[in-house]
This record gives structure tokens, C-alpha cells and sequence, in this order.
């Protein structure tokens, strides 16, 4: 037995939420321009870090804990070793 094709409703139905899908994919990788990704913590959580932050001693403490604990050249995002707490508190505190 054939099976009967899609209306175009049904089919546009489909589509529509094929597309949205690789949309929401994009949007929760998506960096902003200005940005980049860190993980943090034990955890790894992510976190999308302004620039500007490159230039505070303190983000800078940090990112030499960094190189010393997992070296300087690596493929992934930027890990840093500290509690997501104190990452929180030092991001809001920059970005204020």
C-alpha cells in the first residue's frame, strides 16, 4: 500500500519546525560579537564573557591559574579553575 503524501499545510508545518530547531542550535552556541565563551569550574559551566574584562587584573589573575594548570595551547574554550561562585561574583563585579 502507497503512503499518502503530505498536505502543504502539514509539510509547511514540518519545515517550520525543522528550521526553528537548527535555529535554537545556533542560538545556544552563538557567541556575541565582543564575547567570548569560558567554562568554569569543576563543572565546566559555560559562560559568555565580555571582552573588556581581558583588561582587569583580576580576569587576569585568572587566566594565568589557567595556563598553569591545563598549559597554555589547547583546541577547547578556555577553562578556568575556580568555584562558578566566585567566577559569578568577579563577572558581576567587572561588568557592573
Amino acid at each position: 500500500m502507497a503512503k499518502k503524501i503530505a498536505p502543504a499545510a502539514n509539510l509547511k508545518q514540518i519545515l517550520r519546525r525543522c528550521s526553528s530547531l537548527g535555529r535554537r542550535q545556533q542560538q545556544q552556541g552563538a557567541v556575541p560579537r565582543g564575547h567570548f565563551p569560558v567554562y568554569v569550574g569543576e563543572s565546566r559551566r559555560r559562560y559568555v564573557v565580555p571582552i573588556a574584562c581581558l583588561e582587569h587584573p583580576d580576569f587576569l589573575v585568572l587566566l594565568r591559574k589557567a595556563e598553569e594548570e591545563f598549559g597554555f595551547e589547547h583546541d577547547a574554550v578556555i577553562t578556568l579553575p575556580c568555584h562558578e561562585a566566585d567566577f559569578e561574583a568577579l563577572l558581576a563585579a567587572l561588568t557592573a
